[in-house]
Formats: C-alpha cells, sequence, structure tokens
C-alpha cells in the first residue's frame, strides 16, 4: 500500500507494534519501583500508583523513591528529579520541528507520555525523509499508549509483590532496563559529541556513586552536558563574525 494511504490505525498499530521491545525491558524496572515504593520508600498503593499515574517518569520515580527513603527534603527531592528529567527538553525541541503542525489537544498528552522509550521508537519515524505519509502523529499515539498502560499494570505488580514478598527488590530485575537504556542509547551516539557526552555521563556517574541523595546523578548529568556542549561548539569552528580581522 502506498505511503500516502496509510491510515490512523495503521500508524497507531505500527507503534504499539515498534514499540514491543521497549515494553519488554519497562517490565521488570515498574515491577521494582512498585516494590520499592512501598516497602523501601513507605508509599500506600495509592500513593506508589499515583506516583506512576501522573508522574510517569521511571528514572526521576526511581529517584524521588531512594530519597523519600533516605528522608531527603522536598527541595532536594524536587531539584534532583528536575536535573534528571532535563533530558525531556531536548526530546520535545527535536520533536518540535516536525510538530509544530499539530493543536494543544495533541500536544499536550503526548508531551505527558514522551518518555526515553517512546522518543527513541518515534524519532526515527518522524524524521525518516522516505516516509512522507500522514499521521505520525498517531504512531506516537501508540507508542505512548502502551509504554503508559503497560508501565501502570508492572507498577501494580510491583506493588502487590512488594507487599507479600518483602526481598522483591533483591531478585536483580533492574539489570534489564540498564540492558534497555544502553539499546537507547548507543544507536543514538553518531557523532563526537555525542560520544564524548556519554562517556563523561558514564565516568563521572561511576566516580560520584557514593554520593548522599544521589547527588551523583546531578553532577554526571551536568559534567556530560557541559562536555558535550563544548565539543559541539569546538567542532564548529569560529563563526565568521570571528574570523573577520
Amino acid at each position: 500500500m502506498p505511503e500516502l494511504m496509510i491510515s490512523r490505525r495503521q500508524r497507531f498499530l505500527g507503534g504499539i507494534r515498534d514499540t514491543v521491545p521497549m515494553l519488554i525491558g519497562a517490565a521488570p524496572f515498574g515491577l521494582i519501583f512498585g516494590a520499592l515504593a512501598v516497602t523501601s520508600a513507605g508509599l500506600s498503593v495509592w500513593g506508589a500508583m499515583g506516583f506512576s499515574l501522573l508522574v510517569f517518569a521511571g528514572s526521576a520515580q526511581f529517584v524521588a523513591a531512594g530519597l523519600l527513603a533516605q528522608g531527603a527534603g522536598i527541595p532536594v527531592i524536587v531539584l534532583t528529579t528536575f536535573v534528571v528529567n532535563l533530558r525531556h527538553a531536548l526530546y520535545g525541541a527535536s520533536l518540535a520541528l516536525f510538530m509544530m503542525h499539530l493543536p494543544r489537544r495533541w500536544l499536550a498528552p503526548l508531551a505527558f507520555w514522551l518518555t526515553d522509550e517512546t522518543y527513541a521508537v518515534v524519532i526515527g519515524t518522524w524524521n525518516d525523509p522516505g516516509d512522507r505519509g500522514p499521521f505520525k502523529e498517531w504512531y506516537q499515539l501508540g507508542s505512548s499508549v502502551a509504554m503508559y498502560l503497560n508501565w501502570q499494570c508492572w507498577t501494580l505488580t510491583g506493588v502487590i509483590a512488594g507487599n507479600q514478598f518483602q526481598q522483591a527488590t533483591d531478585w536483580g530485575l533492574d539489570f534489564a532496563m540498564v540492558v534497555t537504556f544502553i539499546g537507547i542509547v548507543v544507536p543514538m551516539v553518531v557523532n563526537r559529541a555525542m560520544l564524548v557526552c556519554a562517556v563523561v555521563a558514564g565516568g563521572v556517574g561511576v566516580l560520584c556513586h557514593g554520593l548522599p541523595h544521589n547527588l551523583g546523578l546531578i553532577v554526571a548529568a551536568l559534567a556530560a552536558m557541559g562536555a558535550g556542549y563544548a565539543v559541539e561548539t569546538l567542532s564548529a569552528g569560529p563563526t565568521p563574525a570571528e574570523e573577520t580581522p
């Protein structure tokens, strides 16, 4: 079928289909979060589910739950999760080039549902010059809805498992999400700046792992962004104005 004849339903189902590997990787991550939320952070069932329903940001939820368990203050929790989620501003900026024609009733839910996994799935379709077919927002919607429902199901499973099995957090299932993130990041490292950013983030994260309240995440993120920006600026060379004697 010609690309221009593709339907909304086909786009939506295509987004779900292409997100299946991400759903599998996120499953143990959601399970572990649900267990941690009730056993370590001391949240109620509704508190843990509210986290996933209203925040829907896996890494930020983990960080916030860990900080709650350590008794960190609200300012530290807010600042840390804000920095952890700064990458979403970059995701949004890159997608905005393709989504400017969409009304607010589309932009608001797609922005709320934007995750690392969905971004990794949809950016290729939005940016594919060979795909001139319509309804790409339905493709992103399919990916987004699949990730959202998957996360709620596994959070609830983790909450139940956490109440019944106190050692659920020791099963080591969180390793699956590490592998998923590696699968997301590696294909996106396509230039020197991205490579430097990834290496610096990993190195600084390891060196600062022992900092209290997971502050090593903030240090690693800031260091990586600074290093990536520096390499990008140096690679661009001097501007015409700077070259003028």
